[in-house]
């Protein structure tokens, strides 16, 4: 069954997009901390009030698909072909994720080259920990307080930011999650 979208929630998610889209924009252009949350209102044809009711601060204006990342987190486990181990499957989620990150590498040099987004990152992202490890749990058919399910989310998550800071991220996400899959014995 489709669901039907009402006119009102379209219109707020317009709302929510235009200020995601212009907030990005002019931080993309001039830097985020040239940029007032007043400016972006005012691109974005809006209040500063308004502004507020959809991004709780000016930072959360950069990672505007926070609840659409945990979900793909956690479908990335339970979405796997069978013959795929949950290590591979975060392994290529994350590299999916770090491959799509919009609009790139200028994406990722703004928040890496701005403290305060860099750090709200960083907690943003690992605010899915609980819910990428009862994932895991669930599909290794352990309690969804299991302490190893815990860790393997901790560090698939936290594993992220080495990638990304990586000159070649591509193989970095390859070595460390073959390592994980074979576990921390020295060949």
């Amino acid at each position: 069954m489709t669901e039907v979208i009402g006119r009102r929630e379209r219109k707020k998610a317009q709302t929510r997009q235009a200020l995601a889209d212009a907030a990005l924009a002019l931080f993309l252009e001039r830097g985020y901390d040239q940029v007032g949350v007043k400016e972006v209102a005012d691109v974005a044809d809006v209040s500063v009030t308004t502004l507020f009711k959809h991004f709780p601060s000016k930072e959360a204006l950069v990672f505007d698909q926070d609840e659409d990342v945990e979900a793909a987190l956690v479908e990335a486990v339970h979405g796997r072909p069978p013959a795929h181990t949950i290590v591979d499957a975060l392994r290529k989620h994350i590299l999916r994720d770090v491959s799509d990150d919009r609009p790139g590498e200028e994406f990722i040099r703004l928040i890496e080259s701005t403290p305060a987004l860099r750090d709200y990152a960083r907690r943003m992202w690992m605010r899915h920990e609980t819910a990428l490890a009862r994932a895991i749990a669930k599909e290794s058919g352990a309690p969804p307080d299991d302490v190893a399910c815990a860790a393997l989310a901790r560090f698939t998550l936290a594993s992220r930011e080495l990638i990304v800071a990586h000159p070649h991220p591509r193989r970095a996400a390859e070595e460390i999650f073959a390592r994980l899959e074979r576990g921390w014995r020295t060949e």
